[in-house]
């Protein structure tokens, strides 16, 4: 007979090893070789064996005698005994592997495979969720927005209403799983006898037999087809975020309701505006004149221009609040504000008159102000000395 590996081998510890080093440990484990997700064909071996040095060193007394006899001490432990102690629900549910509604991949189906389950597993499932994505304008993130939109999704079959048989023929109890729609097969382990239960794979875990398949759905019982839905868009929704229309996903399989709708916003980049949060940015040019001595100006918001008072001696660079002006908040009540930001433009091209006037205002202030008004040819002839 083969010897058994060092539980703490098994798990990849040190025989210190602190109880939730073994718990992450195993969880690390048990998640790549669970058999409902591992493609190695030896996974269900080494879930067992992993299972099996997690359901020890979890447990103070079995961890005492394992450590001071080893494996010849758990002679005193029966099977159940062993592994009683381990919260199947609570660390697989952790790794995304459903719960106890009997959906493929859930706890249940570790019950079964140590032999201690056997629930169905061909009941009723849920449909799936589907997203559906849509661009709106800031303008309609402001204000909110109602329209009907095309979703393709699974629905039942009018045609044979589900049961995926033409209509006027009938269908036949599996021979193979006799209408269980599982098979169970039982292997022998160091730790004794272990059933192990997989749908069959004669009906594919329907439990029954379909000889003249529906020619609408081709025997699946759904089919894809296009549904107008009438949606709400609250005010203030930015990008990603998402709205949950219930039942309009596609339907479950065997009877199991429907999964849901999400709408997934994407909220266009405007021209005018930068969004943050519920506030909003508007960069705004003046000129050195209104800068320096002030001005009213208008500044545009979503709900059409407003006044805007810019003080003498305003920096370019300086934001001014505009409140109330911004987005609604979607958690509370009342809006965002507007920041408008200015910035002094310098004039590229001046006439004579405008460069009289700011030499004057350059002397009268003070400054020396080097003026090059050679041209490049007067330039080239100083260069060469004519």
């Amino acid at each position: 007979m083969e010897e058994k590996r060092d539980y703490y081998e098994i798990l990849g510890l040190e025989k210190g090893a602190e109880k939730k080093d073994i718990k992450k440990a195993y969880r690390k484990l048990a998640m790549q070789y669970h058999p409902d997700v591992s493609d190695d064909p030896e996974s269900a071996d080494k879930f067992k064996e992993i299972s099996e040095a997690y359901a020890v060193l979890s447990d103070d007394e079995k961890r005492n005698t394992y450590d001071q006899y080893g494996h010849a001490g758990m002679g005193g432990f029966s099977q159940e005994d062993i592994f009683n102690n381990i919260n199947f629900e609570d660390i697989f549910r952790g790794f995304g592997f459903g719960g106890s509604s009997g959906g493929a991949g859930g706890f249940e189906s570790i019950f079964d495979l140590f032999g201690f389950g056997g629930g169905r597993r061909n009941g009723p499932v849920q449909g799936d969720d589907i997203a559906y994505h849509l661009d709106i304008t800031l303008e309609d993130a402001a204000e909110g927005l109602e329209k009907d939109i095309e979703v393709s999704h699974k629905k039942t079959c009018t045609h044979c209403n589900g049961s995926k048989a033409e209509p006027g023929t009938e269908s036949r109890v599996c021979s193979q799983c006799g209408g269980s729609g599982q098979v169970r097969q039982v292997s022998n382990t160091p730790l004794g006898q272990f059933a192990t239960i997989r749908p069959c794979s004669t009906c594919h875990g329907e439990g029954k037999i379909i000889d003249t398949p529906c020619n609408e759905c081709h025997g699946k019982g759904i089919v894809k087809q296009k549904s107008t839905i009438h949606i709400k868009i609250p005010p203030g929704v930015d990008n990603g975020s998402r709205l949950r229309i219930p039942g309009e996903g596609d339907i479950g399989e065997r009877g199991g309701p429907p999964g849901d709708l999400y709408i997934l916003i994407k909220v266009k980049k405007h021209p005018l505006f930068i969004r943050d949060g519920s506030d909003l940015i508007y960069e705004m040019p003046i000129s050195f004149v209104q800068a320096s001595l002030g001005d009213t100006v208008e500044a545009p918001t979503l709900n059409g221009a407003v006044d805007l008072k810019i003080p003498s001696g305003t920096q370019s660079g300086t934001s001014f609040r505009i409140k109330g002006q911004g987005l609604p908040h979607m958690r509370w009540t009342g809006k965002g504000n507007l920041y408008v930001k200015v910035k002094v433009v310098t004039p590229k091209k001046l006439n004579t008159k405008q460069k009289e006037l700011l030499r004057e205002f350059a002397d009268a202030s003070g400054e020396e102000i080097y003026i090059e008004d050679k041209g490049f040819f007067d330039k080239m002839k100083d260069a060469i000395g004519h």
